[in-house]
């Protein structure tokens, strides 16, 4: 679940849920998304989630798609644990788990401040039993358990992880470690303690470390009224216990809990943390944070951004098809008919106009809002490829080809009514050399993106509501070319064309019969081209929202006014107001300029 439908769409409402039914509802819904078919490949579509290969690490004989792991307070149950992996997290806690069921006093749940995570005194647990039910077969990531009562239930469970964490005060001896180890089948086994007690422990923790595969250093608790209060931000001390840690033991240090935004993270990696587990800040923040740390770590990076030459030839691409649409925009307002829809027609524009002058304004009407969708794509496709493919970014090039490809899919629609404009074909073989051309000389764009976003400011806070918006517009793009590709390839006018017009299709078909296939041609083309740009949109704003990228705003500003304008314009121009007819398009505009106004400070920031 991305941020931009957490925060203004489930959070709100939640908390408001009996017990822990919120947590349930959402680690549910993930998971049984996750497991339909495609449900996956759904999820990466909304999130674009997937960690890069440089951030992965290898700890513990044990490979981690990512240093950001996921604390097992957040999901006692285990209902999510299928779907966590498909977050950008590398690895997942489990635990504690005890040898019998533990139901909650309490629900979980925020301070009425916001800056605390609460949880039963006692922590919930699903018992040893369940617990390995649930984790056959899931190993999308490493599994770390949190073993309660470990002397009784490591050998029931050994099999169902793939490394353990044990605290330090259930350690008794040197021997007692040495067991636990041989009854885990000598896997890892990491000790935790909280970090306002670790110099306290310091002798304990050294002699531990002895036998130990590394060590957690977690959050603080507080213990208040049979509630365990844990303060979202521990940043400090935390780091001041791992800088003990590496100076003074050869083994790795993790972290867990503490980090409420991509920053605190970082200075835990900074400071020598090799994994950093997220807890309570998960919650407060939203799902999309471990996606900001791991986008975060890639800009820390400081990599020299080396150029895709092939770029180019997708720039191309989306030049041609805005020059097309300017050239449409052109006839559009002027001869509107040309010499070949003449002569399949048999008729001249002179004759339509002399008929029926409002017949004229409408397919002219229909010509200005494609050539004005097209001068949008086009642009989109030109700054997709200057900005994103031309840096090796997947997700621009994954962008283009869906655009792309559903465009030269949407040549079909010219077919519905037997009209098939050979100019449009010869424009469609025109581009289609580049695409190919593009196609293979960018193969090798597989960077992930990184993001100057480190903390959870007002710009961050509106901008996840400015993508909403943004979501929203790209999805209803989507829609209405469909809507119209559809009404296209069948029934072609809805009443109010028929009342614009003043005419009804059979008497169209009295006048010529050849006129509605014309039409058609232009309403599918039309429909084709704006779900083309809707699923550029929708990408652009699922996968383009990095803090500081100022030219994905400068795409939605630029690349938006070619189609508002034409959309608006063009019925304003013709005189075809109905407001139901427009209805839409104050909508999307709408939603286009609040989009704008949320999102400026955070694109705009560097």
């Amino acid at each position: 679940m991305p941020d931009w439908s957490y925060h203004p769409l489930f959070k709100p409402w939640l908390p408001l849920l009996p017990g822990n039914g919120g947590r349930e509802f959402i680690h549910r819904g993930m998971s049984f998304l996750s497991q339909i078919p495609g449900g996956r490949s759904f999820i990466e579509f909304l999130g674009h989630m997937s960690p890069s290969e440089k951030l992965s690490r290898n700890l513990f004989g044990l490979h981690f798609n990512s240093p950001v792991g996921l604390s097992g307070k957040i999901d006692p149950k285990l209902s999510g644990i299928n779907v966590f992996g498909s977050l950008g997290f590398g690895a997942i806690e489990v635990g504690p788990v005890s040898s019998y069921p533990r139901t909650p006093e309490t629900a979980a749940s925020l301070s009425k401040t916001k800056d605390a995570l609460i949880l039963p005194e006692h922590a919930e647990s699903i018992g040893h039993i369940a617990t390995k039910n649930k984790l056959t077969n899931t190993r999308s990531v490493p599994i770390l358990i949190r073993l309660e009562e470990h002397l009784k239930i490591a050998e029931h469970i050994k099999d169902a992880g793939d490394a353990f964490i044990i605290e330090l005060n259930q350690i008794h001896s040197i021997e007692d470690l040495s067991t636990i180890k041989s009854l885990l089948d000598n896997k890892a086994v990491l000790i935790s303690i909280s970090h306002s007690m670790a110099a306290d422990n310091f002798s304990k923790l050294h002699a531990a470390s002895q036998l130990a595969d590394g060590i957690m250093i977690e959050e603080d608790s507080i213990a208040t009224a049979g509630k365990q209060v844990l303060p979202l931000q521990q940043t400090a001390g935390m780091v001041d216990a791992v800088l003990r840690m590496k100076k003074e033991f050869d083994i790795p240090v993790i972290t867990s809990g503490g980090v409420a935004q991509p920053a605190d993270a970082l200075t835990l990696f900074e400071a020598g943390a090799e994994l950093v587990f997220l807890s309570g800040g998960y919650v407060a923040t939203g799902p999309g944070l471990p996606k900001r740390i791991n986008e975060a770590l890639m800009d820390e990076l400081e990599e020299e951004r080396t150029e895709l030459p092939g770029w180019i030839w997708y720039w191309l691409f989306g030049l041609f098809i805005l020059l097309g649409g300017a050239v449409v925009l052109f006839f559009s307002f002027t001869k509107v008919i040309l010499f070949y829809d003449e002569a399949f027609m048999q008729m001249t524009r002179l004759e339509l106009m002399a008929y029926n002058p409002n017949l004229y304004q409408f397919m002219s009407h229909d010509r200005m809002t494609l050539a004005g969708t097209m001068i949008s794509g086009g642009y989109i496709y030109m700054q997709l490829a200057r900005h994103g493919i031309r840096y090796r970014l997947h997700w621009a090039r994954k962008a283009f080809n869906l655009g792309a490809i559903t465009g030269f899919l949407g040549i079909l629609l010219f077919l519905g009514f037997g009209y098939f404009d050979w100019l449009h074909g010869l424009f469609w073989l025109i581009l289609l050399p580049f695409y190919i051309v593009g196609y293979r000389k960018t193969r090798r764009a597989n960077e992930a993106p990184s993001s100057k976003n480190r903390v959870n400011s007002p710009s961050w806070k509106k901008a996840v509501y400015g993508q909403l918006l943004f979501v929203i517009l790209g999805f209803s793009f989507v829609l209405g070319g469909i809507v119209i590709s559809t009404i296209g390839a069948t029934s072609v006018f809805v009443e109010t064309d028929l009342t614009y017009i003043c005419m009804t299709p059979d008497q169209m078909n009295e006048l010529n019969e050849k006129l509605i296939p014309v039409i058609a041609h232009d309403r599918a083309g039309f429909g084709s081209a704006l779900f083309s740009v809707g699923l550029l949109v929708l990408t652009l704003s699922l996968w383009g929202f990095h803090e500081g990228s100022a030219w994905i705003w400068r795409t939605f500003l630029f690349g938006g006014i070619p189609a508002f304008a034409a959309g608006l314009l063009t019925h304003f121009y013709i005189g075809y107001l109905d407001f139901i007819h427009l209805l839409p398009a104050y909508f999307a505009l709408t939603l286009y300029i609040g989009g704008l106004v949320l999102t400026r400070d955070y694109f705009k920031q560097i």
